[in-house]
């Protein structure tokens, strides 16, 4: 059994969510984690979710650092923005918490992948 086999609705977050934004909305992703080999299934895995009816729900906004450090200079960054040469996301933003909080008072069964 595959998850959109089963999901409404889907959040892809985390380090997954440069490489589906870079591939889907061609979003600069300065340094932030980029999957190569993943970039070549996401317009399948697209394509299956749109033929199940399941919402996929990308992070729209950003807390990016110029480091992966408790002292980084920190600053947020947009879908519409990208993120710029020498910044790393490293969570999703105000807006993104919203969408992602929204999906999960929907749900009545919540599958996680991810610490």
């Amino acid at each position: 059994m595959n998850i959109l086999d089963v999901a409404n609705e889907l959040i892809i977050g985390g380090g997954m969510a440069f490489t589906f934004l870079k591939v889907l909305k061609e979003m600069k992703i300065g340094n932030s984690i980029y999957d190569e080999d993943g970039a070549k299934i996401i317009p399948d895995i697209i394509a299956k979710a749109k033929a199940k009816n399941v919402n996929i729900i990308l992070p729209v906004d950003f807390v990016c650092g110029d480091k992966f450090a408790a002292d980084a200079n920190t600053k947020t960054f947009t879908v519409e923005s990208g993120i710029d040469d020498g910044w790393s996301g490293l969570d999703c933003g105000e807006k993104s918490w919203k969408l992602n909080s929204e999906a999960v008072a929907r749900a009545k069964t919540i599958i996680w992948n991810g610490p």
